[in-house]
């Protein structure tokens, strides 16, 4: 083997150390400097995660699940809070309203409308996810709370820091000052699946650590109007009140979802029926709130909805899916890919687009810049738009007698949209369209989503400005359905009204 060597004069090499020297000495400074930077969704907390996510066999567990709640109650918290809140003494004590005591009695000292400080207090649970102690719990648990004070299952009691909330999710962080506290190690909720068995623990009705066992019902529950964001785990285990905020674990005992919710008839208690925030979200949501203070979601810009079959078929689709663009909000990322009204999101950076709540998640668990490619249908031809997402804002933003309507909408009486009424409905300025006044509770339409109230901005997607445009409009269709473009509370959406 033949080896040759490079002979470099001794002031190079010196030269060469320097020069090393000094770089690393810069890439340091500016490493130094770039380490205090904050990072989308960097993770902050010594979480313990779940080393073993393979299935247990039912049979291990012969004597019951001692085994694996014993580790997982003393993790699980009561939280206990108070509020001030100020009540009128009328409102405590109607009676002083009634026309009969004023007139013997007069307006008396003491007994008028002066608000009167009353402490409000309510339970429940936590979870600690950070032997320092990280606490992990609902929004709704301690919002408005002047005082919020943790109990361990050893008796101790502590005072709770908020640390941050995201009312979007119903998630809450707190802290308190304590060490060697036991924790729950962090599972996978995306690997959950129906008849998987769960244990919800929490504190109900202040009685303790209590658990409770169930399946998973179902996974990717949303649209249920309780949060902003959803994909709930749904399962039987009983929730009842005071297990908010508690632990959904696995059979392992690692969390896979904070109890958020239940479905109550009349008031009731447990129907069967919970719902747990999945613990891929709540830990997202967490890392956030404890590295940034707040929440910070992508955007797009627009109000997407579901493509039931009917409009399905009113935008020439072969089957439902995806999410119908209801409305775009000018100056926007949407807007400037230009997104329109009536386009379909099929699917988003090459995955498919199942519903408006689908789009809506996987939207939000992205960082703002972040580039995304969406395929859309338009006018039954598919294509490509890319964009960059932006940051979600804290908030997002006639003649007087009444016609009524002919073919597919008949039952349906509409009046001018004046500038007073689009005042009474919150409406922009500048809308334009007819008020739906009335809907007969034996056409069509009341099978509908049109409500009274709505106003009606295209019919067919012919744009609708006044009744004699409206009234063109529906003479045009005839007795076929009728594809309405809907402003309802300032939102635009789509809604089919079939013919009989």
């Amino acid at each position: 083997m033949k080896s040759s060597y490079l002979h470099i004069p001794r002031w190079v090499a010196t030269l060469a150390v320097v020069v090393a020297l000094i770089g690393g000495g810069i890439i340091a400074i500016g490493l130094r400097n770039w380490s205090g930077q904050k990072v989308f969704g960097a993770p902050t907390l010594a979480l313990t995660m779940a080393r073993n996510t393979e299935p247990i066999s039912l049979g291990n567990f012969s004597n019951g699940f001692a085994a694996v709640l014993k580790p997982v109650l003393p993790a699980v918290v009561n939280i206990h809070t108070s509020k001030v809140v100020k009540q009128s003494r009328q409102s405590m004590m109607p009676f002083f309203n009634d026309p009969m005591f004023r007139q013997f009695f007069g307006d008396q000292p003491g007994f008028g409308d002066q608000p009167r400080a009353e402490r409000e207090h309510s339970l429940g649970s936590g979870v600690i996810v950070t032997s320092d102690g990280t606490i992990l719990t609902n929004n709704h648990v301690i919002d408005g709370a002047t005082d919020i004070k943790v109990d361990l299952s050893d008796k101790r009691e502590f005072e709770a820091k908020l640390v941050g909330t995201d009312a979007k999710t119903d998630i809450a962080v707190l802290k308190i000052d304590a060490t060697n506290l036991p924790t729950l190690a962090i599972g996978d909720s995306s690997r959950l699946h129906v008849g998987d068995v769960i244990f919800a623990i929490g504190e109900p009705y202040g009685l303790g650590g209590t658990a409770t066992m169930g399946i998973v019902s179902a996974t990717g529950r949303g649209d249920l109007g309780i949060e902003n964001y959803e994909d709930f785990i749904q399962t039987d285990a009983a929730i009842n009140p005071g297990n908010s905020g508690g632990a959904m674990v696995d059979l392992h005992g690692d969390l896979i979802g904070i109890n958020t919710a239940i479905l109550a008839e009349n008031g009731g208690g447990n129907q069967g029926i919970g719902f747990a925030i999945p613990i891929n979200m709540a830990k997202a949501v967490m890392e956030q709130i404890v590295a940034h203070g707040k929440v910070v979601r992508g955007y797009l810009g627009l109000y997407p909805q579901d493509v039931t079959p009917t409009l399905a078929k009113q935008f020439g689709l072969n089957q439902p899916g995806g999410a119908l663009v209801g409305e775009v909000s000018p100056d926007t990322p949407a807007s400037k890919a230009g997104l329109k009204r009536g386009d379909v999101i099929l699917a988003l950076n090459g995955q498919q687009v199942t519903s408006a709540n689908d789009l809506r998640l996987r939207v939000s668990e992205m960082a703002p810049g972040t580039n995304v490619k969406l395929e859309i249908s338009r006018d039954g031809k598919t294509q490509d738009v890319s964009l960059a997402l932006g940051e979600l804002p804290e908030k997002e933003e006639a003649s007087n007698s009444n016609e009524s309507s002919s073919g597919g909408l008949q039952g349906v009486d509409v009046q001018e949209l004046t500038p007073d009424i689009a005042d009474q409905l919150n409406l922009k300025p500048g809308t334009h369209g007819v008020v739906v006044t009335s809907i007969d509770p034996a056409s069509a339409a009341a099978s509908s989503d049109l409500q009274r109230g709505d106003v009606i901005q295209e019919v067919n997607h012919r744009p609708v400005n006044n009744i004699s445009e409206y009234k063109q409009a529906v003479a045009s269709i005839g007795n076929q359905a009728a594809l309405l473009l809907v402003n309802r509370d300032g939102v635009t959406h789509y809604v089919v009204v079939e013919s009989h």
